[in-house]
């Protein structure tokens, strides 16, 4: 709903899976004025076009859920464009948020910001204590970045011009809208298609990386989203009381983990993929564990409701829909 006295919302990144959850969840919420902007409209590294669109909009609140992601080939293969493109989209619209009068920010980052060893549950105090894992090094220095810019934002203003910037970690997301490229995609979307395209092929068997030891987290992207609305509109003296200056940013996850192998039986089974399981150890399994303590945010009054399973089956469904499988399928 619009009104002439609703917020501005700008969601950047709105056609993305975390952003079009933020808008589902603002929708909810009640009289909000959602802004979006399409990359062909607008380029979010470009320096000139965000200070021009902030020009014009002048938004109140802003969420920064626009960033390049990608699995760990992706990664492995462009990280100059992970670092470059992640650290201008952050601060383009970080600062041209604080130049055009924008109070509150929430910087949506990943996991990946903490050390490879960090020990598990990572909690928030484990931010640079240790070396990053190798094969998404850039983008989770570019994560870094976007959380010390609002840091330092706050740091240098919030007293004088009354900014509030916030910055939230999720864990490993999944859900409706899922990137499903056969290379590029994260774990969840990329087992999904391929345990799918086995079945519809008559595969007997799918392959997957690594040793299908390592363990995983991971969030329904609509909990992530409803996380994100809960953090921004906390009550400034509870924030407050949680971080501080120098470690302001708050973990997001469900509190257990998986094994690869666990997950991959969960999409056979969900799929209904009959074939087995084979593990390619050649390929890189990235860090041991990525358990996020979400303590914080659990204290604070916020928990998930979608189980992995129930979060996997509604994936699926989404999956099935989309246009591309009904072609291609």
């Amino acid at each position: 709903m619009n009104t002439a006295n609703s917020k501005k919302i700008f969601v950047a990144g709105h056609n993305g899976m975390v952003g079009s959850a933020i808008i589902r969840g603002l929708k909810k919420t009640g009289e909000v004025n959602i802004l979006s902007r399409t990359r062909a409209e607008l380029d979010l590294v470009n320096q000139m076009a965000v200070a021009d669109f902030f020009d014009k909009e002048r938004p109140d609140e802003v969420y920064i859920a626009a960033a390049k992601v990608g699995g760990i080939f992706a990664n492995s293969t462009y990280p100059a464009d992970f670092i470059y493109q992640n650290i201008m989209i952050e601060a383009n619209i970080i600062h041209q948020s604080f130049i055009h009068g924008a109070k509150k920010v929430l910087f949506l980052g990943s996991s990946c910001i903490y050390p490879k060893y960090a020990s598990q549950p990572m909690s928030e105090n484990a931010l640079l204590t240790g070396k990053l894992e190798p094969s998404n090094e850039p983008y989770a220095i570019a994560k870094i970045a976007g959380i010390k810019l609002c840091e330092s934002y706050n740091r240098q203003y919030s007293a004088s011009h009354g900014i509030d910037y916030r910055s939230v970690m999720p864990t490993n997301l999944y859900g409706p809208g899922d990137n499903y490229h056969p290379q590029n995609s994260h774990v969840i979307p990329g087992m999904i298609r391929r345990f799918h395209e086995a079945m519809r092929d008559k595969n007997n068997k799918v392959v997957v990386w690594g040793t299908g030891k390592v363990r995983r987290e991971f969030l329904f992207v609509d909990d992530m989203a409803e996380a994100s609305i809960f953090v921004m509109n906390l009550e400034d003296s509870l924030y407050r009381n949680a971080v501080n200056d120098m470690e302001s940013h708050i973990n997001v996850g469900c509190g257990m983990d998986v094994t690869i192998l666990e997950l991959a039986e969960i999409i056979k089974e969900t799929v209904g993929y009959e074939g087995q399981i084979l593990f390619d150890t050649e390929k890189p399994d990235g860090a041991p564990q990525k358990l996020m303590n979400s303590s914080k945010l659990t204290t604070l009054g916020w928990a998930p409701k979608v189980s992995l399973q129930e979060g996997i089956k509604l994936a699926y469904e989404n999956f099935l829909s989309n246009e591309y499988i009904r072609n291609k399928s």
